[in-house]
């Protein structure tokens, strides 16, 4: 009997936890992390993660901040331990990837940490700053519905950093977000490593 398959941005993995550790660097400091099988790179730090965490300019101090498709948490768990003073949504689909983050967050020691499915943020809140890995691999249709879902929650002030492999379509997705409606200009604040760091603001 063939054993079941997922993609990390299945609801309810079929496949056996099996639950390990990896070693991280996040913020400049090691962490002993928890991950499984079933979620997006249960091995290691991807690497597009990897550029963003290291390219993207600092989050805001404070405000609401936003990690959409979280995973087991690397972004997530960085925005908390440089800000603070803030409150930072780590968003996903993938119940398994949101209890591992919530795990991962008593682990490293943050407590503005909130993880959960898309529709349990409240309506009302408008984010400062926004970090995503976005899941490409979902297909075109749904990246977009999931990035026109979120990037128009920017607040006035606020910012959006996405990292993108150039291969996988950063630069017609840099040209779809400013062709939008949504009152945004999206622009290539760094490249590094066959990825792109798009940056999002008000126009």
């Amino acid at each position: 009997m063939s054993e079941p398959t997922d993609h990390y941005f299945t609801a309810e993995p079929a496949t056996p936890e099996e639950r390990r550790t990896i070693e991280v660097t996040l913020d400049g400091h090691r962490y002993t992390l928890t991950t499984a099988r079933g979620v997006y790179s249960p091995d290691r730090l991807d690497p597009g993660t990897a550029v963003l965490l290291q390219g993207a300019p600092d989050p805001s101090p404070t405000g609401d901040l936003l990690d959409v498709g979280c995973g087991w948490g690397p972004i997530s768990l960085t925005l908390a331990l440089r800000s603070p003073g803030s409150r930072v949504w780590g968003v996903d689909v993938n119940r398994r990837s949101l209890d591992l983050a919530r795990t991962n967050a008593a682990a490293v020691g943050v407590d503005n940490t909130t993880f959960c499915e898309p529709d349990d943020v409240p309506d009302d809140v408008r984010f400062t700053t926004i970090w995503s890995n976005p899941p490409i691999h979902v297909g075109k249709a749904a990246l977009h519905a999931l990035l026109e879902r979120w990037l128009p929650r920017l607040a006035d002030d606020g910012v959006a950093h996405l990292v993108v492999q150039k291969h996988l379509g950063s630069d017609s997705l840099q040209r779809w977000i400013t062709e939008q409606d949504w009152g945004l200009r999206c622009t290539r604040l760094s490249s590094a490593k066959a990825f792109r760091i798009l940056e999002v603001r008000r126009s």
